[in-house]
């Protein structure tokens, strides 16, 4: 059975891993145009010298990345504070976060934060496919508690499933933000890619985590209450 403590960490685990790409998401689609063009404006001058539907848009990329950013630094405290550490991934994620979010804010450009998940999925294929390669058990190090009974064959099976999975979502990241630029434009296209990142990842990403259990029981996973766990978002 599921203890009271596991399930406010898995709670916790949740809010840190998804809480921030969540505010990110409703900072850029519940904040209008003009009141982010306000917010915006009272710490920069820099919308002053675009032409109306450029700092309009400017403005929505530049808040929707802050709150992104401050909530990834938030997700960090409260990831230490209430669990006790900070998980490997998470850090990744949301280091890669502050940085390529400061970047977009700095050069006032989009495609800093569009490219952060390509860069989080390839690193993390690059470093589980060198741990298969090199028979160092990379996701059985980090996982290894969440998946109780499962044989080297099955931690080795995983790892390469979740190696194409991040391979594949590179190129998908790549393809989706710079495809939607060029079809509908730099606005619309922003604001299918952050469609994209909260509508199509996160639950393609629990799909494939659930589509492995089938074959992690056949190498001796042993499943309790918990649902399995999921890495987080690029």
């Amino acid at each position: 059975m599921t203890t009271p403590q596991n399930d406010s960490h898995g709670g916790v685990r949740a809010l840190v891993d998804y809480g921030p790409l969540a505010l990110f998401f409703a900072a850029n689609f519940l904040v209008p145009a003009e009141t982010a063009r306000a917010i915006v404006a009272h710490f920069t001058p820099m919308l002053s010298t675009l032409k109306q539907v450029e700092a309009l848009l400017l403005a929505r990329v530049i808040l929707a990345t802050a709150v992104f950013v401050l909530a990834s630094i938030v997700a960090l405290v409260i990831a230490k504070v209430k669990l006790g550490r900070v998980p490997p991934m998470l850090l990744i994620s949301a280091g890669l976060v502050i940085v390529f979010g400061g970047l977009t804010m700095y050069f006032r450009d989009p495609r800093f934060i569009q490219m952060k998940p390509t860069i989080v999925y390839a690193l993390l294929a690059a470093v589980l496919g060198f741990g298969v390669a090199t028979g160092r058990p990379l996701l059985q190090q980090l996982m290894g508690s969440s998946y109780p009974g499962l044989r080297e064959s099955g931690w080795r099976r995983l790892t390469l499933n979740w190696v194409w999975f991040f391979v594949v979502m590179a190129f998908l990241n790549e393809a989706v933000w710079r495809g939607a630029a060029v079809a509908v434009g730099l606005q619309r296209g922003w604001d299918l890619w952050a469609i994209y990142k909260v509508w199509v990842v996160i639950p393609a990403t629990m799909l494939f985590a659930i589509a492995n259990v089938p074959m992690l029981m056949r190498h001796g996973l042993t499943l309790g209450d918990d649902a399995p766990p999921v890495p987080p978002e690029g």
